[in-house]
């Protein structure tokens, strides 16, 4: 199945990541900075990609199968990162349209859980749970990273 969908497990593995995680991480964003998402938006949006998810990951093992130039077939051959971007945008547009049709969550269901919600309380409460030592760490990681990051891409030229 792997040598199907790609030239190596690497990009094996980013290709069903790329069916998988855009209703996800749609439901996730839109969750935080959307105050109109509701449930029934973000259920809709997780079955809608899953089906969807599997639908072309099917095809795309089934390509071999379409005449070419046939509108299954084009549709298998998207490549998976544009297929992607575009999925994400359609996820967002089924929470969206959804969440629409059912009454929008009320003040109380959202105090503390949006990012336009938050109280001035809660903000405090989140700058006193680190101190100077966390920030030192985190730095110090994404130092890190980058190092290897800039190794690695100047060995490969």
């Amino acid at each position: 199945m792997i040598t199907r969908l790609s030239d190596g497990l690497y990009e094996y593995l980013q290709n069903v990541q790329a069916y998988i995680s855009p209703p996800i991480t749609a439901v996730f964003l839109l969750g935080i900075f959307y105050k109109r998402i509701n449930a029934n938006g973000a259920i809709a949006t997780l079955v809608g990609g899953l089906i969807i998810g599997f639908s072309k990951l099917t095809l795309e093992i089934m390509k071999s199968s379409f005449s070419e130039g046939s509108f299954l077939f084009n549709l298998a051959d998207v490549n998976w990162l544009v297929f992607a971007a575009y999925f994400f945008a359609l996820c967002v547009a089924i929470a969206v349209i959804v969440s629409m049709f059912y009454p929008a969550p009320s003040a109380a269901q959202l105090s503390g859980l949006t990012f336009g919600t938050v109280t001035a309380k809660q903000k405090a409460n989140n700058k006193l749970s680190y101190t100077i030592w966390d920030i030192v760490a985190s730095v110090l990681v994404v130092l890190i990273v980058l190092y290897i990051m800039i190794s690695f891409s100047t060995l490969s030229l």
